[in-house]
């Protein structure tokens, strides 16, 4: 099977970040950067597929800046062959130029599935994945949390309000996945030092404009410190007093 997986070069979670002085990015000095975790399920499974067919391909592209090479190379150290960066200065914040320049590299390489994550954790849109699949008119099945590939087919399951949805769909195919479709590897010393070798193609690209705009970005207000009204029932009246007053929620 030929696989690509898209991924996508995003802060650690569990990092601070900071505005930068133009008000409407991100300061990067000091920030962790990771392959994005819901594209690590894509990465796993686009590795286990190969695997279980015995031959094939798995490569990974990602829209990004340079910086974005040590992203890929993560992907290369878990097992992926090879990786492609369609460069660009910096991340773009409109999904449907992002999904377009994806879309022009996926056309015409014949790829049997093109796998993304269901969404990436920094803007939470879950747009780009279900675009590039119309762009290139094919099926898409979205946040897959079980696949089964057989005989130019596929059947995916995924979590819905109350149950799970199978859904059956051609090859070639764009899918999106989920937290629970499985565990993603860890890159072990050996593929790491492989990845330093394997193919990296540098691709500069520019996307259009596009017709979204980030005008500023702000951080969450601190959070006020606690206030113990009392104890028991008899502060139930202050309390419901300061919900309604100062809280105003009620």
């Amino acid at each position: 099977m030929k696989i690509a997986v898209c991924i996508k070069r995003v802060p650690d979670s569990e990092t601070r970040v900071k505005i930068a002085a133009d008000g409407k990015s991100l300061d990067e000095a000091g920030v962790k950067f990771i392959l994005n975790p819901y594209d690590e399920f894509a990465v796993e499974e686009g590795l286990r597929l190969k695997e279980k067919a015995g031959t094939g391909e798995v490569v990974v592209i990602a829209l990004g800046p340079p910086a974005a090479q040590e992203t890929i190379r993560t992907a290369l150290a878990m097992g992926v062959d090879r990786g492609v960066l369609l460069q660009t200065p910096g991340l773009h914040p409109d999904g449907l130029e992002t999904a377009k320049a994806l879309a022009g590299e996926l056309k015409d390489a014949a790829f049997d599935l093109v796998l993304f994550g269901k969404m990436a954790i920094d803007d939470y849109n879950h747009q780009v994945g279900p675009m590039v699949a119309e762009l290139l008119d094919l099926p898409c099945v979205t946040t897959v949390a079980h696949l089964e590939i057989a005989g130019g087919k596929g059947t995916a399951e995924r979590e819905i309000e109350g149950g799970v949805e199978v859904v059956e769909f051609p090859l070639p195919a764009v899918l999106t996945t989920d937290k629970g479709l499985n565990e993603p590897r860890y890159p072990a010393l050996k593929g790491i030092m492989a990845a330093k070798k394997k193919p990296l193609d540098i691709k500069p690209t520019a996307p259009g404009p596009g017709a979204l705009e980030i005008l500023s970005l702000t951080l969450p207000p601190e959070r006020q410190a606690g206030k113990i009204v009392g104890e028991g029932s008899a502060a139930v009246t202050e309390l419901v007093r300061l919900l309604r007053e100062e809280a105003k929620v009620l």
